[in-house]
């Protein structure tokens, strides 16, 4: 068996397991939210598009990368739950555009401290998850650039 196939030398194992301990430590601190960790992105999208017009429901795909099979139900509970709304353009019916209410603004300011909750869970520096994010972000597009090849 050679070295290059041994689990402890695997990034795809690495990133599985870096990427469900996240998920882990998001996992409380968001249901004390009522969210989810998609929905709680979906609402880190909404409340960057402050001064922006609403996105359009496959806006928020293109930009989550989540499909409308996985996006539409998320959005339905956000409606549900009071958070956000959805509203077919009047000049292009398939068109959606999600807005933030009332409620879902100021769950912004309730949940301020979350990221710094995260960042203190990864034992990290502030450097060094800003290197780790851009490394991250670096990997993903050189992957998605590969399989368009």
């Amino acid at each position: 068996m050679t070295d290059d196939l041994v689990l402890r030398r695997q990034v795809c194992f690495a990133l599985y397991t870096a990427s469900r301990a996240m998920a882990d430590v998001y996992r409380p601190i968001l249901a004390e939210f009522g969210l989810t960790y998609p929905q709680y992105l979906v609402l880190l999208v909404l409340w960057e598009c402050e001064q922006e017009q609403p996105p359009t429901v496959s806006g928020l795909g293109a930009r989550l990368q989540l499909d409308s099979g996985t996006l539409s139900p998320l959005l339905k509970r956000l409606e549900v739950a009071g958070l956000v709304v959805r509203r077919r353009s009047a000049a292009d019916e398939r068109r959606v555009a999600v807005e933030l209410n009332p409620a879902g603004w100021a769950l912004r300011e309730r949940m301020a401290d979350v990221p710094r909750q995260l960042a203190q869970a990864t034992g990290l520096d502030a450097d060094d998850l800003v290197i780790l994010r851009d490394t991250l972000t670096r990997i993903t597009r050189t992957i998605h650039q590969y399989k368009e090849q």
